[in-house]
């Protein structure tokens, strides 16, 4: 995909892992070259180093004094770019943000290029297999819906976490559908294609490993590095882009830009790659036997995110404090003794968990989050009580939703029959009197007990009803 804008260009690719290196003459390893160099130049690289935001550079003398003077030299623009192949992006894609926004913390330009045309082609690297074909509308509307998230992130960064001691700089989100739509296939080759090198373009890792593979590789796939590397060039061209920003799994689609400016414009442009994150068993984080953690709320709900960092284990949080928070190394430092004084109180996943959840959804978003989970977790009335319907169907994502008439004498076995929590007839009946329901977390075995207000039907109109340990059905009452 693509991105764009003016000075330095973070491009961001999200993909699955490929060489992450290459030939070790080609990249360089940042921390060895911002030691040895002059500190006045490399602050803000430095810093996103000791956090493990940034990993490596490329070409190998960059990170040693060109790249840090760039920086130094004024505001620059970095590029980041999102392939919209499903209609939200994971955490995994949330350290290339977090990296777009710790640039603008710094005063500098960022953009976030969706690539609405380069997801219609597909990516190889890190595929055993063609992705499947999305259709243009398909395409259209992942990249409506990854717009709105990265533009909501961004919001939230600048709400809740910029404390005003410089100024941001500004936030670009592009398609690049929009500077391919009029080409067509005879003029892009004719002037992109006549710059590449079959040699070099089979060399590359993502191909290799697809040629030997069963199934091979399509020629859509093969070009896919051809318009990376366009991208690349008509952001240096249009927005003085001189900087891209990749995944480590995407140092060759990255090389293939930085060749082809190289050749048709003999401009110097950067690169820099951040770590594909990954728990602690090697799976890619968000990714996790299958089931992606996602940025959007009608996937991935605040309650559900907040817990997936809270649940990290121990050897990771340390990490993921200083990768997807922008709390200073100081107070991360002081959250682990606290946490290693007292491990019971878990002060160091609370604090992860709460800091990406209000970077990803606000702080309603972060006190619904909590809300849930007193009410999920420490059976709280008062959090039910405070929970809207949006909140209680997030929560109880399979449990159904009912709308009911509240009439005069409606009595629990009432209840529970209209939305068929328990059988008709005796055996029903003798399961209420067994204890097996519950409402608002206290158990109810009287089945002719007429439900009183604010016990069993609270402030706000809802019921949460338990049948058993899992069975859960929320009603809505509505007036007479």
């Amino acid at each position: 995909m693509a991105a764009s804008m003016v000075g330095i260009c973070c491009y961001v690719w999200r993909r699955g892992s490929c060489n992450l290196l290459g030939p070790a003459t080609l990249c360089l390893t940042l921390r060895s070259k911002f030691l040895s160099s002059s500190s006045a130049h490399h602050g803000l690289l430095l810093s996103l180093h000791k956090r493990g935001v940034l990993k490596d550079s490329f070409p190998e003398n960059a990170a040693q004094e060109q790249l840090p003077r760039l920086l130094q030299s004024g505001a620059q623009t970095v590029y980041c770019g999102f392939d919209p192949t499903a209609d939200s992006l994971h955490v995994g894609n949330l350290l290339a943000l977090i990296g777009l926004l710790h640039f603008r913390g710094a005063g500098h330009h960022v953009i976030a290029v969706l690539g609405g045309a380069t997801a219609q082609i597909g990516d190889p690297s890190g595929k055993t297999s063609e992705r499947e074909q999305l259709s243009a509308d398909v395409v259209e509307a992942n990249t409506h819906s990854i717009r709105e998230s990265i533009q909501r992130i961004f919001t939230n960064h600048e709400l809740h976490f910029h404390d005003g001691s410089r100024p941001l700089g500004t936030v670009t989100v592009l398609n690049n559908l929009s500077w391919y739509k009029n080409w067509g296939v005879v003029g892009f080759l004719s002037e992109a294609g006549r710059h590449f090198r079959m040699g070099t373009m089979l060399s590359r890792h993502s191909v290799q490993s697809r040629l030997k593979s069963a199934e091979g590789m399509s020629l859509t796939e093969f070009t896919y590095q051809l318009f990376q590397a366009y991208d690349f060039h008509h952001l240096n061209q249009i927005y003085g882009c001189k900087i891209q920003l990749g995944g480590t799994d995407q140092l060759g689609n990255l090389m293939s830009g930085h060749e082809y400016i190289h050749k048709v414009s003999g401009e110097e442009v950067y690169g820099l790659t951040i770590p594909l994150v990954t728990s602690t068993v090697g799976d890619k984080l968000g990714k996790t036997a299958g089931n992606a953690v996602w940025l959007n709320r009608d996937k991935t709900s605040p309650f559900e995110l907040y817990q997936f960092f809270l649940r990290q284990p121990d050897a990771s949080v340390e990490g993921y404090l200083k990768l997807f928070t922008f709390l200073p190394l100081a107070e991360v430092e002081k959250l682990m003794e606290q946490q290693r004084e007292d491990p019971s109180k878990r002060l160091a996943h609370k604090r992860l968990a709460a800091e990406v959840t209000k970077l990803v959804h606000g702080k309603e978003g972060l006190e619904t989050a909590k809300r849930c989970t007193n009410a999920l977790y420490h059976s709280s009335v008062q959090a039910l009580e405070e929970m809207s319907d949006e909140e209680l169907q997030e929560l109880f994502r399979e449990a159904p939703f009912h709308e009911l008439l509240l009439e005069p004498g409606t009595t629990v076995i009432d209840a529970c029959r209209k939305v068929g929590a328990i059988p008709e007839g005796p055996r029903g009946y003798q399961m209420v009197s067994d204890g097996a329901v519950w409402i608002n977390h206290t158990r109810t075995d009287n089945p002719e007990q007429v439900l009183i207000p604010k016990l069993h039907i609270l402030a706000n109109g809802l019921t949460l009803l338990r049948v058993g340990k899992k069975n859960f059905y929320i009603i809505k009452w509505l007036s007479l």
